[in-house]
């Protein structure tokens, strides 16, 4: 393995992470209004999340960092091209940041539930955009033989690209309902499991028009072939399991599957992109790859030395944070915190 694709191997790893993380986290934010029937249960929900938010927030800056550094053509066409996109992101996620601090400095309920609906629509478009984005980098972009895009903001608004937002949307969705009944008790973990069966039925429906969209409106077939497939058979099994665990009441296992289910959808999508980053729907030569969009092999070599040195470290720290607050959450004992 060369160090390019070593380092799209390392990106992939990077996103994978965050979505899984930052998943459950924007599908929390978007069930806080709905779940939470009063300030106390809003006030757990919230917790459930608040040691680790701002944590898993840091993969997507790592994963951004990693994106200038090892491959700044794309970064530049990527940051350019879906500029007013990524800025809508940026707003929402520093609406939520806000939320989150903010809430509590006001007892007046009309206040904490300003603050709860903007949690929610700081969760609900991040999650949009990321799979309006995700899904646009697969099917292709215009991107002319100087690297430039040359499209959009609407140009993102294609209809590939609208049910990869909904996908990630509705499986967000799912991912937080599955988190909130593994680690509240009592009535929310009720509320939450039978919530995260209601939205099953959806997220398959939409996962399985996303797989027919994926085969018959990109290249994905003709570049992964039946591994691909495979690749997405795999997430659609650990989907489908989520059920019938939550039927039977184990919430760590349906955890687990829908990790899985999260897991190989970003690698699927990864798998379906490489050795490209960026396709171009205009030539597929003009396309950015791990190769003509790569920092120098100097620049890789330091780069793979400084993410073997710390990137265990991070994910060790962030392994003990979880571990730490591992227990269950209840509406009693936040009352007595």
């Amino acid at each position: 393995m060369d160090l390019n694709t070593l380092w799209f191997v390392l990106i992939t790893v990077l996103f994978t992470g965050f979505f899984f993380l930052e998943g459950f986290d924007y599908g929390v934010g978007m069930l806080l209004p709905f779940l939470g029937k009063n300030d106390a249960e809003r006030r757990v929900i919230i917790n459930t999340i608040g040691p680790v938010w701002d944590g898993n927030e840091v993969w997507m800056l790592t994963a951004g960092g990693a994106i200038f550094a090892a491959f700044p053509h794309v970064y530049a066409t990527l940051f350019s091209g879906f500029y007013l996109a990524l800025v809508l992101m940026l707003l929402a996620l520093i609406l939520r940041g806000v939320s989150f601090e903010f809430r509590s400095k006001d007892e007046s309920p009309s206040w904490r539930n300003r603050w709860d609906w903007s949690i929610f629509f700081g969760s609900a478009v991040p999650a949009l955009l990321w799979g309006v984005a995700s899904a646009n980098l697969l099917h292709g972009v215009p991107i002319d033989a100087d690297k430039d895009y040359v499209g959009t903001f609407f140009t993102l608004l294609n209809p590939y690209g609208l049910i990869g937002g909904v996908l990630f949307v509705v499986l967000f969705l799912l991912h937080g309902a599955v988190f909130l009944s593994l680690k509240t008790d009592g009535d929310i973990r009720v509320r939450a499991r039978g919530v995260a069966m209601k939205v099953w039925g959806i997220a398959l429906v939409v996962y399985l028009v996303f797989v027919g969209a994926t085969l018959t409106m990109t290249d994905f077939y003709a570049n992964r072939g039946i591994v691909g497939v495979v690749l997405a058979v795999i997430a659609l099994a650990a989907l489908v399991m989520v059920r019938p665990f939550l039927a039977k009441a184990s919430e760590g296992k349906a955890f687990v599957a829908m990790a899985a289910n999260i897991v190989f959808t970003v690698v699927t999508l990864f798998a379906g992109l490489f050795p490209r980053l960026m396709v171009s729907s205009l030539d597929p030569g003009w396309s950015l790859t791990i190769y003509n969009a790569s920092s120098s092999q100097y620049t890789l070599k330091v780069m793979t030395i400084v993410a073997l040195l710390l990137v265990p470290i991070v994910l060790v720290y962030q392994g003990w944070t979880y571990w730490t607050f591992r227990q269950r959450l209840t509406v009693e004992s936040e009352l007595e915190y």
